[in-house]
């Protein structure tokens, strides 16, 4: 007698023409991200594997498999680059991972926003917007391989939020097309506030097709660093230099000693034990940037125009954000991070504190930029020498008991990185309109766990 045809095999029959990758090695590797940056995690997910792996092409194959996997009840995780770092990416119930990469079009560029499908990489979009001057408002460190719905699924912020705060803030995205997970598929425009209630849920309640971002001037960069031997001064030099209305920027970031000990790639201009701030300028501000230099005590130990970033392919944006912490785990696995929001105003003294209380242990790398209201502060993506679970855990809590917020990276439930708190009614609601058989990404939200006897 004939085993029975599993539901993936029937995926497979029914729909010969997509894109299948069946290879075991690229659906293990489809079928995780970054989490690897978190001891804990890595733990929790790196048995964890999909069953099948298909990479869309248009809409019309993209809504094919939809219907189809609805009709079967098979979980959907939805997959861009596979560069965030909580296994968002990673199934926690087997099933279908959608790659959506193949799926990356422009739609249009206009002035001041830009459409594009969420399999493009945002460089790639970057590309066509600067044929008209403009830039992306916000690009994570990783932009050379991120997805746009990628960023808009998983990411936060990046350079650019210096002028622009986190990818949330108003304006930033104006509108996404999204698709409902059912046997009768349906796509859906939601404009503003309405479309933000998809973002940063790891793509738990929606299928996102579309987005439509606001774009900003574009400017040649200066890119620096400026090194220091005082960690006060060197906080000072890059709280100053974010808070100069008249210089022009998209990214300041601090990184405390020893944290540019582990820029190996940078040695050379980082002597060992300095603190250094690091920074994109526009180059007509480089006057007032060195006047701001010489007054803190500085010294520029790398300095490269636009045109010289263009030829080298080399930017230091790519030594930003968690891009810090991938340098350093090149040189020390035994390094994890946390993610520690600071309170406008307070964020100096803040940092100063935490860094004197964990000294030795938390190291100090953060990121300038503008909070939801608009007001500059800090986000730190701080090194950590990991120990134990025990003692990670306890250092988040002592954070916290310190007034400051944690999004915990060291975790795979939506709710509880963001500071363990419930999602708000209306992105729920959300989950329910457009995925009401619970199959996207399940696992991932509390209320809507992996069923039992799912992938190992």
């Amino acid at each position: 007698m004939n085993a029975p045809i599993s539901p993936i095999e029937q995926l497979h029959l029914e729909l010969p023409d997509l894109d299948w990758i069946t290879d075991p090695s690229r659906i293990a590797r489809l079928s995780q991200d970054f989490a690897w940056f978190s001891p804990v995690l890595h733990r929790q997910l790196k048995d964890k594997v999909a069953d099948a792996v298909v990479r869309p092409r248009t809409e019309d194959e993209i809504r094919v498999l939809v219907s189809a996997c609805a009709r079967r009840k098979l979980p959907i995780t939805i997959r861009g680059s596979g560069t965030g770092n909580y296994g968002q990416t990673t199934p926690l119930a087997g099933g279908v991972v959608l790659d959506m990469t193949g799926y990356n079009s422009v739609c249009w560029v206009q002035p001041g926003v830009a459409r594009a499908q969420a399999g493009i990489r945002l460089a790639e979009l970057e590309k066509h917007t600067r044929e008209s001057g403009q830039e992306l408002r916000c690009l994570p460190s990783t932009y050379r391989s991120a997805t746009l719905g990628g960023l808009f699924g998983g990411g936060f912020g990046g350079v650019g939020s210096i002028n622009y705060g986190p990818l949330a803030a108003p304006g930033n995205v104006l509108g996404i097309r999204a698709m409902t997970i059912e046997p009768e598929p349906q796509v859906v425009e939601l404009r503003g506030a309405e479309a933000l209630r998809m973002h940063h849920v790891w793509g738990t309640n929606g299928l996102v097709l579309e987005i439509e971002v606001g774009l900003a001037p574009a400017h040649p960069w200066l890119e620096t660093l400026v090194v220091f031997d005082d960690f006060d001064r060197a906080l000072a030099f890059g709280d100053a230099l974010a808070h100069s209305p008249g210089i022009i920027k998209r990214e300041v970031a601090f990184f405390g000693s020893p944290v540019p000990d582990y820029l190996g790639q940078l040695e050379q201009y980082l002597p060992r034990g300095c603190h250094a701030v690091l920074s994109l300028v526009a180059q007509a501000c480089e006057e007032p940037l060195l006047q701001l230099v010489a007054a803190h005590g500085g010294t520029v130990t790398y300095r490269k125009t636009a045109e010289e970033v263009k030829k080298s392919n080399r930017t230091l944006m790519e030594f930003t954000w968690n891009h810090t912490t991938l340098h350093a785990l090149k040189i020390d696995k035994s390094l994890t991070y946390l993610q520690t929001s600071f309170t406008p105003g307070e964020h100096v003294r803040q940092i100063r504190e935490m860094a004197s209380r964990f000294a030795g242990e938390v190291l100090m790398h953060a990121e300038f930029l503008r909070g939801m209201d608009g007001r500059l502060t800090t986000s730190a993506l701080q090194l950590v020498r990991f120990t134990t679970e025990e003692r990670l855990d306890e250092i988040i809590a002592l954070h916290r008991e310190s007034g400051l917020r944690i999004n915990n990276p060291h975790v795979f439930i939506v709710e509880d990185g963001k500071a363990g708190g419930p999602l708000p009614p209306e992105v729920i609601e959300m989950k329910k309109r457009f995925d009401p058989l619970g199959l996207l990404n399940p696992g991932k939200l509390r209320d809507w766990p992996a069923p039992a006897g799912a992938a190992p």
